[in-house]
């Protein structure tokens, strides 16, 4: 095979990934379907059966794609602890989901929720996946991954019966900004960029609208706290509505 038509190749010309490109909204049209599915068959998956082989098989796959991903890094010769690692949010979301599923932590549920969610939705909409368009490896492994991760998130939440609170959205932020401090020495020791805190991602994402480095670090703490408070919404008005029901039959 030639470079250009090997799907495992490290060069891959001729097919740059491009956003919102037909590839890119099958993609993101597929992985719509399975969540949705998953709620309309929520009621299947909650058989005590049907959940154990669920949540392991979740678990296998999320672990299983992450080993293949360090395999094909080390196949072509471009593995490096600055930059093939599963450091990013999303890179520690899924390894930290694979073991939610199996143990359902609700620490380890917190994270999973707001950095699958806040992080993994960010990522399908803008890949930093570069020249690996469809039909490469990485273009399929990056949905697979991201999209388990939210897979994992709704399904410990409309299965698992798991939900955040108010204050899972500060606990979170915290544990997120301990972790920037950890990162940022492994970004100094290895010359990585994990966090994207040392510049910006080279194909573009939402980054480039928030200012020049290093003041869209800041920006992007906002953006993650309004994030955060987006995907607690729905628990808000649930939580609402049923307090303004209890009121309304005391009287």
């Amino acid at each position: 095979m030639t470079p250009s038509a090997d799907p495992f190749s490290l060069e891959y010309p001729g097919h740059v990934f491009v956003f919102f490109s037909p590839p890119h909204w099958i993609a993101l049209l597929f992985l719509l379907a399975i969540f949705g599915g998953l709620w309309l068959k929520r009621d299947w998956f909650s058989t005590p059966k049907i959940d154990l082989r669920t949540r392991w098989s979740i678990a296998i796959l999320l672990l299983g794609q992450e080993l293949s991903l360090n395999i094909w890094h080390v196949s072509i010769g471009d593995w490096d602890a600055g930059s093939t690692l599963p450091l990013h949010l999303c890179g520690v979301g899924i390894v930290l989901a694979a073991f939610l599923v199996i143990n359902r932590s609700y620490l380890l549920y917190e994270l999973v929720y707001f950095w699958g969610l806040g992080g993994a939705i960010q990522a399908l909409l803008t890949p930093d996946i570069g020249v690996y368009g469809y039909p490469h490896y990485r273009f399929f492994q990056f949905f697979l991954s991201h999209g388990a991760l939210i897979f994992a998130s709704l399904y410990m939440t409309w299965i698992g019966g798991m939900r955040p609170t108010h204050r899972s959205i500060w606990k979170v932020m915290g544990i997120t900004n301990i972790y920037l401090v950890f990162i940022a020495g492994f970004n100094y020791l290895t010359d990585g960029n994990y966090l994207f805190i040392c510049h910006k991602p080279v194909n573009g994402s939402l980054i480039d609208v928030l200012g020049p480095w290093p003041w869209y670090i800041l920006s992007l703490e906002v953006v993650a706290i309004i994030s955060f408070y987006v995907y607690y919404s729905p628990f808000a008005v649930k939580d609402l509505i049923m307090k303004l029901r209890s009121r309304s039959n005391s009287i």
